[in-house]
């Protein structure tokens, strides 16, 4: 079994369930992994899982806001497998790097993960 990464994609959106997120925006940083499995060694192209379309089909959900973060998730997800059936999982991690938060320091985020 193969699997390719996106790590650590930064994008600007506007998510989130508070008027200051979805009028302000935050910064997102987004790592996938997806496991698919293949014939033979993998010489060319159509024998993996092409990660130019896997990363625009996640930059495609940043210019849709969503309120929570599990929606978004589990969307890229959906999304993503639709790209190739060969995908057996997929697992997402969405970082909000500067959440709105009174006193808060650090990041928010979720996981998904999800077998086929």
């Amino acid at each position: 079994m193969y699997s390719i990464h996106l790590n650590n994609c930064r994008f600007y959106a506007f998510h989130g369930m508070h008027e200051e997120e979805t009028t302000v925006g935050a910064p997102f940083e987004v790592s996938l992994s997806a496991d698919f499995e293949t014939d033979g060694p993998v010489k060319n192209l159509k024998q993996t899982i092409n990660y130019v379309n896997v990363f625009d089909c996640v930059r495609s959900h940043f210019g849709q806001a969503v309120p929570l973060l599990e929606t978004l998730a589990q969307e890229i997800v959906d999304d993503v497998y639709l790209l190739d059936k060969r995908i057996k999982k997929i697992n997402i991690n969405i970082i909000k790097l500067n959440p709105p938060i009174a006193g808060f320091t650090g990041t928010i985020g979720v996981s998904y993960s999800k077998t086929f």
